[in-house]
C-alpha cells in the first residue's frame, strides 16, 4: 500500500525496502534509539523511488535533453505531493506528541 501511492515497486526494490528497514531498525535498536517502523519503511520507499529516478536521467542524459519540460515531468517516478504530505505528517507528528505527553504527564502529576 505504501509503495503503490509513492512510487511503483516490483520485488526487488520491494526486497531493498525491507531489507533497509530491517538494517535501520537493527541498528537503531543496538543504539538505544527509538524509531518508528513507519517512517523507516517509508523513507525506504521514498529512496528506492528518488534512486531510480537519478538512475534514469544518468543513463539516459542524452536521450532527456531532447525532451520537452512537460515530458521530463511526466516521467517523475516518485510522486511530489506523496512525498510533502509525509514530510509536512513527520514535522507536525513529533511536536504534538510531545505536547500532548507533557499536558497527561502534568494532569497527572
Amino acid at each position: 500500500m505504501v509503495g503503490s501511492r509513492i512510487t511503483r515497486l516490483n520485488p526487488a526494490r520491494a526486497l531493498c525496502v525491507s531489507l533497509a528497514t530491517a538494517l535501520v531498525l537493527l541498528g537503531a535498536t543496538w543504539l538505544g534509539l527509538p524509531v518508528s517502523t513507519t517512517h523507516v519503511a517509508v523513507g525506504g520507499v521514498f529512496g528506492v523511488g528518488f534512486y531510480r529516478e537519478w538512475d534514469e536521467r544518468r543513463t539516459q542524459r542524452s536521450q532527456r535533453e531532447a525532451l520537452p519540460p512537460e515530458e521530463l515531468h511526466r516521467r517523475r517516478l516518485v510522486r511530489r505531493t506523496a512525498v510533502l504530505r509525509t514530510l509536512a505528517a513527520w514535522a507536525v507528528t513529533v511536536p504534538i506528541s510531545g505536547s500532548l505527553a507533557a499536558a497527561i504527564a502534568w494532569a497527572m502529576g
